[in-house]
């Protein structure tokens, strides 16, 4: 009898045991069913549209004899609810901001005779990461302007602020890019290198360049500053300065 009852209630234990490891099998399955959201996706990329890239003689709506009033446009991109438009100067490097623009086109009063890049971030509610277009550059036409300067160069290489390893023969490469408005234009390009501001007379080995590309010497462990004119032998024009470190 004894035997039987010690029986019985290991049956009992076991049932509770199976009871128990079976709810918690079924929690979990609840847990990983629930914890499976809704995919937030990034917003997509938005495509430029107007003005043109490179675009040499857009005119706007002229509002006085030094400004016009551009249009801005672009596509619509996918999970996107508002747009930033950024343009700048680039002869001042000096921008305008536009956020939260909830269209694909706006306006803005810009100086005229001056050259311009613009771009655009889309955005999100639902996500903080953003999305930037390509950069596009136009220049907006002046009174009686008959030959465009060329768009200050891009300063590729030495980066901004960063540090550079000289070369076995302790030279630094240093790598642009150069574009005109006006078709048939021969660009030629000085490089400015110093450790003043990047404005001081450079050798003549540095100016009338026609590649977009120039190794230097120079001194380790020292600042410098540097910067490119490019000249289509009429107009001319320079980038903004940029600074670097050599090991």
């Amino acid at each position: 009898m004894k035997y039987n009852i010690l029986k019985y209630f290991s049956f009992l234990f076991t049932l509770t045991l199976i009871s128990c490891g079976g709810g918690g099998g079924d929690d979990g399955g609840g847990s990983g069913g629930g914890g499976g959201g809704n995919v937030i996706n990034p917003p997509g990329k938005s495509t430029l549209t107007a003005p043109a890239n490179n675009k040499t003689c857009e005119t706007g709506t002229s509002v006085s004899d030094t400004q016009s009033e551009v249009t801005f446009t672009w596509g619509a991109s996918a999970d996107t609810n508002t747009y930033d438009l950024r343009i700048t100067n680039l002869n001042t490097s000096v921008a305008i901001n536009k956020t939260g623009v909830s269209t694909t086109t706006t306006k803005s009063t810009l100086d005229k005779g001056v050259p311009y890049s613009w771009y655009i971030t889309s955005k999100s509610t639902a996500s903080t990461t953003t999305t930037k277009s390509d950069t596009w550059k136009f220049y907006l036409a002046g009174t009686g302007v008959v030959n465009y300067a060329p768009f200050p160069a891009d300063l590729k290489t030495p980066a901004s602020g960063s540090t550079v390893t000289r070369d076995g023969d302790g030279k630094v490469a240093f790598t642009w890019d150069g574009s005109d408005p006006d078709t048939g234009d021969t660009l030629k390009y000085t490089l400015y290198v110093d450790t003043t501001d990047g404005k001081q007379t450079p050798p003549a080995a540095q100016t009338d360049l026609t590649e977009k590309t120039a190794s230097v010497a120079l001194e380790a462990a020292t600042t410098y500053y540097w910067r490119v004119k490019t000249s289509d032998g009429i107009n001319s024009s320079y980038s903004i300065v940029y600074s670097f470190k050599t090991q």
